[in-house]
Order: C-alpha cells, then sequence, then structure tokens
C-alpha cells in the first residue's frame, strides 16, 4: 500500500534580489576585493556578499569567503558584518541538511543584530530560523517565526515581504491548510510581480503548483512548475532546479507515467548528492521506492525506504521521515507482517499529531485502520478510518477520502451495518468515478484540442485550394482580354514606385546614421577636455611660474603638453589601441595629481588582456573620470580613491571605474549632477552608434556601491571593440 506524499515545496534563504547568475556581477566584486586591500568594513562586506553569491553551488569557497570576513569582522569590531558572516554559514550548514548547527548560528547572528538594533538583520534571522524549523518537521513553530518576520518587514517596508509571505503560505500547505497556503502564496506572487524579482516569482509558482497536484490538478500543477522551472534555469539556481524536476517527477507519477517520473527523480536525486543536502536526498530515495512499489517490487522498494529512513533521521528531517514511514508501513502491510506494519503506522502517527502534519497523519490512521481490518479488531478500525475521514474531508484530500471510504464500507460490512456499508460503497464508488472521470475529461479535453487543430488545417487547406482555384480562373480570362495590358502597366509602375521609395529611404537612413555619428563625434570633441579644466591647468602653470618652481612647472607642462597632444590624436581616429586609451587616462589623472598629490589612482588590466590588440573607440573613459574627480568627493573623505579595472568575459571588454566618494544618489540630489550628465548621454549615444557599426556589445552602468554595501560610485562600460589578428 503506497502513502501519497506530497510534491516539494520551495522556501526562501534569499533575502536581497542578487540574481545568481549575474556572472558580470561577480567578476566584478572580485575585482573590486583584488584591489581593495585594507582590512576595513568595505572588505568584509565584500567578503560576505561573494559568500552570498556561491552557497547554491559551491559551498567550501562561500565559508572560505565567510572566514576571511568573520576574522576581521572580529579584529576591527565590525558587529554588523560579523553578524553576517555567522548568519551565511547557518545558510551553508541548512543547506547541508546540518538543521541544529544552522539554528545555533541564526540565534549568535540575531543576539547581535538585537544587541546593534538593527532590524533588517532580526526579520532576515526571524525567517532563516523559521525556514530551518520547517525542515525539522516543526511547522508551528516555523509558522511562528514567519509571522514575526513578517510583521517586522511590513513595519519597515522592507523588499523581503514577499520572502517571508512565500515562507509562510508554504508551512501552511505542509500543515494541509491549503484555503491558508492559497492566500499567501497569491500575496506573495504579486508582490514579487510588482517588484520583477524571479527568484520569488519562480518560487510561488512552484509552490501554488504543489497546491494544485494534492488537489488533483494535474495540469495546473504542471503548468506552474514548467514556468517555475524555465526561470530558474534562467537564474541558475541549482538547487532549486533540483526542487523543480523532483515535483515534475511527483506528478508524472500521480500520472502513471511512470519512465519519465523516475527520470526527473534521478536528475533531481544528482544535483542533491552534488550539493551533499542530505534532506533532499532522503526524499527523493522515498520517492523511487513508490514507483518501486506501485511496480510491484517490494523488496526493492523496502531497501529504497529504509535508506530514505536513516538518511532523514539522520538530519532530523521529521518533516520527510513522518512519509517515510507510513511507506514502510505499507509495505509491510502489503506483506502481511502487522506486527512491523503497525509498529511503523504508530511512529508516524505520533511524530503527525507533534509537527502539525495533517497530510501523514492522515495517512497513518488509514494504514492502522486497515492493519484492523485485516485483524479483525473492528472498533479499533472504525475509529482510525473515521478520523481519517474526518481530516480528509476538511483538508481536501481527495484520495484519502477515496481509500477511507472504502476502509469504511469493509468495517460496516463485516459488522453487519449494511445500510452504512453500503452508503460507504457507493460514496466510494462515485468518488472514484469522479477522480478517474476527471482524468478522462483531461484527455477528452486534449484530444479534442487536437481534432479543432487538425479541423481547422484541413479548412484552411480547402480555402487554399478554392482560392488558387479562383486565382487561375481570373489569370485565364485575363489572358483572353486587353485588360492584361493595362495590369501589365499598372504592376510595373507599383514596383518601380515601390523600388524608388526603398532606395530613397535606405539612402536617407544611411545618411541620417552618419549625420547623427558626425554630431556625436562633434559633441564628444566639445567635451573630451572641458574648459574648465584647462583653465585651471594653465593658472596652476602660471602659479608654479610666478613661485619660481622651475621644475615642477616644467614637468607640469611636459605632462599638459602630451595630454593635448594624445587628446587630439586619439579624436582623428575612430578606434585607437587599448593601450594608448590608457596612457591618455594616465596622463589626466598624473596632471590632475601633479599638483598636490590629492588623489590616489590605480590602473589594472587582467593578465589575459594584450592591450596592444586591442582597439577601442577613443575618449570613453576619461569623461568618467572627469567626473569623479569633479563630484564625487566632498571635504570629510581625506583619502580619495579611484580605481580602473579592465576585464575581458564571454567577449565583452569591460571597464570598471569605482570612486569611494560620496556616490550617485547623494549626487543626484546636488546642483553639480546636470553638469556631469552631459558626458554620460554623450558617451552613450556613441555607444549605440558603436555598437551597431562593430557588431558587438556596447553599454554603461552606474550604480551606488552602497547596493555592495560599499562607499561611492561604480561605473561598469561595456566598451565596442575590434581585436587586431596577429
Amino acid at each position: 500500500m503506497k502513502i501519497i506524499s506530497t510534491a516539494i515545496t520551495l522556501f526562501l534563504l534569499i533575502f536581497t534580489n542578487i540574481v545568481i547568475s549575474q556572472n558580470s556581477k561577480i567578476d566584478s566584486l572580485k575585482i573590486e576585493l583584488q584591489n581593495h586591500k585594507e582590512n576595513d568594513t568595505i572588505r568584509v562586506n565584500l567578503l560576505n556578499t561573494l559568500a552570498f553569491f556561491h552557497f547554491t553551488n559551491n559551498i567550501p569557497k562561500s565559508i572560505e569567503y565567510l572566514e576571511e570576513a568573520n576574522e576581521i569582522a572580529k579584529v576591527i569590531h565590525f558587529e554588523k558584518g560579523k553578524a553576517r558572516s555567522i548568519y551565511i554559514k547557518g545558510i551553508t550548514e541548512a543547506v547541508q541538511s546540518n538543521y541544529d548547527q544552522a539554528l545555533n548560528y541564526y540565534n549568535e547572528a540575531l543576539i547581535i543584530y538585537k544587541n546593534i538594533d538593527f532590524t533588517k538583520g532580526i526579520a532576515d534571522s526571524f525567517n532563516a530560523i523559521g525556514i530551518t524549523y520547517k525542515n525539522k518537521g516543526e511547522l508551528r513553530t516555523a509558522a511562528t517565526y514567519f509571522k514575526k518576520a513578517i510583521e517586522i518587514n511590513e513595519e519597515i517596508g522592507s523588499n523581503n515581504l514577499s520572502a517571508s509571505l512565500l515562507n509562510l503560505g508554504t508551512t501552511y500547505s505542509d500543515m494541509g491548510d491549503f484555503d491558508e497556503a492559497i492566500l499567501y502564496l497569491k500575496k506573495a506572487l504579486s508582490i514579487a510581480k510588482v517588484e520583477k524579482n524571479e527568484q520569488r516569482i519562480a518560487y510561488s509558482l512552484n509552490n501554488l503548483g504543489t497546491i494544485y497536484n494534492i488537489q488533483g490538478n494535474t495540469p495546473l500543477a504542471l503548468e506552474h512548475f514548467n514556468k517555475s522551472l524555465t526561470i530558474h534555469k534562467k537564474l541558475g539556481d541549482s538547487i532549486s532546479i533540483a526542487h523543480n524536476f523532483k515535483n515534475m517527477g511527483y506528478t508524472y507519477n500521480i500520472q502513471k507515467n511512470n519512465e519519465k517520473a523516475i527520470s526527473y527523480f534521478k536528475k533531481s536525486l544528482g544535483i542533491y548528492q552534488r550539493i551533499n543536502n542530505k534532506h533532499r536526498i532522503s526524499a527523493t530515495l522515498s520517492d523511487i521506492g513508490n514507483i518501486h512499489e506501485e511496480s510491484g517490487n517490494y523488496q526493492k522498494a523496502l531497501k529504497y525506504y529504509i535508506d530514505a529512513l536513516r538518511i532523514s533521521k539522520e538530519v532530523g528531517a521529521n518533516s520527510e521521515t513522518t512519509y517515510i514511514l507510513n511507506n514502510i508501513g505499507g509495505i509491510y502491510l502489503l506483506s502481511k507482517d502487522y506486527t512491523n506494519s503497525n509498529q511503523y503506522f504508530k511512529k508516524a502517527k505520533k511524530i503527525s499529531l507533534e509537527k502539525g502534519n495533517k497530510e501523514t497523519l492522515c495517512g497513518a490512521y488509514i494504514g492502522l485502520a486497515r492493519i484492523d481490518i485485516n485483524q479483525r479488531n473492528y472498533d479499533a478500525a472504525l475509529g482510525n478510518a473515521l478520523k481519517a475521514k474526518e481530516i480528509s474531508e476538511k483538508s481536501g484530500f481527495l484520495e484519502y477520502q477515496k481509500q477511507t471510504l472504502e476502509a469504511l464500507s469493509k468495517i460496516y460490512k463485516k459488522t453487519g451495518y449494511y445500510e452504512k456499508a453500503l452508503k460507504s460503497y457507493e460514496l466510494y464508488k462515485t468518488l472514484n468515478d469522479s477522480l478517474f472521470s476527471k482524468k478522462n475529461v483531461e484527455k477528452i479535453a486534449q484530444i479534442e484540442a487536437e481534432y479543432k487543430y487538425k479541423q481547422a488545417i484541413d479548412s484552411a487547406n480547402i480555402r487554399e485550394l478554392e482560392l488558387t482555384k479562383q486565382v487561375t480562373t481570373t489569370s485565364r480570362d485575363l489572358e483572353k482580354s486587353k485588360q492584361k495590358y493595362l495590369w501589365a502597366i499598372i504592376g510595373f509602375l507599383t514596383v518601380s514606385i515601390i523600388l524608388g521609395s526603398t532606395i530613397f529611404f535606405q539612402k536617407f537612413r544611411t545618411i541620417k546614421a552618419k549625420n547623427q555619428t558626425i554630431v556625436t563625434e562633434q559633441k564628444l570633441l566639445r567635451s573630451q577636455m572641458t574648459p574648465h579644466f584647462i583653465f585651471n591647468s594653465l593658472s596652476v602653470l602660471q602659479g608654479m611660474i610666478l613661485n619660481k618652481e622651475d621644475k615642477k612647472s616644467v614637468n607640469y607642462l611636459l605632462k599638459f603638453s602630451k595630454l593635448i597632444r594624445i587628446t587630439l590624436e586619439n579624436s582623428r581616429d575612430k578606434l585607437v589601441l587599448l593601450s594608448q586609451e590608457l596612457l591618455a587616462v594616465e596622463n589626466y589623472l598624473a596632471l590632475q595629481n601633479l599638483e598636490n598629490a590629492s588623489y590616489q589612482y590605480n590602473i589594472t588590466v587582467t593578465d589575459a588582456i594584450n592591450t596592444s590588440a586591442f582597439k577601442i573607440p577613443p575618449m570613453l573613459i576619461q569623461p568618467f573620470v572627469e567626473n569623479a574627480i569633479e563630484h564625487a568627493f566632498n571635504e570629510t573623505i581625506s583619502t580619495k580613491q579611484i580605481d580602473i579595472s579592465i576585464n575581458y568575459s564571454k567577449e565583452d571588454l569591460i571597464c570598471t571605474i569605482a570612486d569611494n566618494g560620496i556616490g550617485i544618489n547623494a549626487q543626484k540630489t546636488s546642483k553639480v549632477a546636470e553638469k556631469s550628465s552631459m558626458s554620460t548621454l554623450i558617451t552613450s549615444e556613441r555607444l549605440q552608434i558603436l555598437s551597431k557599426d562593430l557588431k558587438v556589445n556596447g553599454s554603461i552602468t552606474i550604480e551606488d556601491r552602497t547596493e555592495y554595501n560599499s562607499q561611492g560610485t561604480l561605473v561598469t562600460l561595456i566598451i565596442p571593440h575590434k581585436i587586431i589578428q596577429s
């Protein structure tokens, strides 16, 4: 006897809008970490962010980042960074099903967050603790923590509200309270769509699909699972992909397509084994055991169930243990080993009552009722069957309702209550036929859809034949009349007009594009070196001469003239060598720094790039460096740092310009922002033109580094380029 198990619900350990598949961001963070050598809060935040990016697919690397972050945080007494490191370490333990250790880390982080009164950290910790209790099967405790997280997130207006709603919805689903579950999951889905948070959209879709599966709406469940899987593949979230595979396997199992079911279960098992997620390994082994049980291979099924139970007990995953206990009890019942069967069903009943899992409790009552029927203990059988009936009807477990009615009809028949026996049997048959009819309706609907489609195709073919016949007849008639000459002339004139218009339009577009390029290049030339900079440079030079600083003034004049010469030379060419462009930027920075050495700067080029082999449009980098110098810093910033990095990844030439100034968000509120926007606009126009011309990517992204727990502005340029073949 196979006891039904549910598809897996997805919950959120992710509390920010970081997308795992954004390799360019990871590369950018690594470059930033490589450039930032100082052991300060910025480095701790960078390490924690990188660790968070890696926990789903590279736990050892994640732990390596966390250990370094934690050590630095302790030395510099950075409590918030320390708590974050401990919190993420809890996630790495939870992913590996080490729930008690995960809880220790989460509670440790929670204490620190409370001490420093960091409300968001407190909410995140509550959410993570709830998830861990959910995995341990302590559903009521989990729901309590999720409600605490929701209360705080609503109070502070956090964008993590949808995560907490989603987690509470999945908990109600596991408790069998589907109305509440659907309510919270749909709220989470609505918020995630507004926020355009693809990960949470995918999680909400998956969990709604799980409920539709339990309620017997297989087509709707599969639709939700497929949509969720598409998003998770796009995001590269391997854990969630495994969960989707498992759910689809379960759905095909319901449809009796065991070949497809087992293929999906094995796909999910491979991912779980790779990331050492013992909880899910156990659940998937149990699912494979279900298929062998359906095929009548009870010994093989029992082997899978026992392996699954061993792992489930090892990690303390009570939510999964109850399903496995029911399944083992069912195998022993089929083998007429009532002693062992009774033992396992009673264990499942005890844990289900403790943890509030209505579905497994219902399955345990049905199993116990069947044992009592076989042992002719009809009073006990009736008590267990009626309890199963009450739970299954309240929670909408259709399959369990059917099994309960079948058991009741046998009990009433054996005890002489023939009227009740007949009524129960009739209800059983009605429900069984209803479920059977539902599946048939789905098949009939599919056949009807295919028939209508074929009918539409046939009708279209008939209409096409009729039109062809009409055209043929008309052509013959025209051939016999003088009208053919008139139509020929009209056709010739029409084609001539169309061709002429097409040629004129194409020439017009070409001329317009050339004019746009010329205008943009002229704007660029005017913006390359602002009059303000030239006037300041000449004023500085004049001051040096008046102060009789001969050597310094000569050195300044040489650098200034060299910069002017490089600028004028580069402006004549559409493309220049990357090495030449970097030389111009370096001269510009050196010239700005010569007067009082007020800026620290660093230009880094990865080893994979030969700067003499790349040609790029001139004067793309310098305007953003100039913006940083003019607008990024104020008097409160003692050490002014500008870092320029060049990287080549996936056929994109990426340049990042990072400063530690006041940040782009602060600049937007100041008057100087209007002055700095011109170079950005011109560069953006140039990139659009050059990208089409060179047929490579080109774009600008300007971000405030507070998004990465740092200070300043980060400009990311994807530069259109041409590689010189050696």
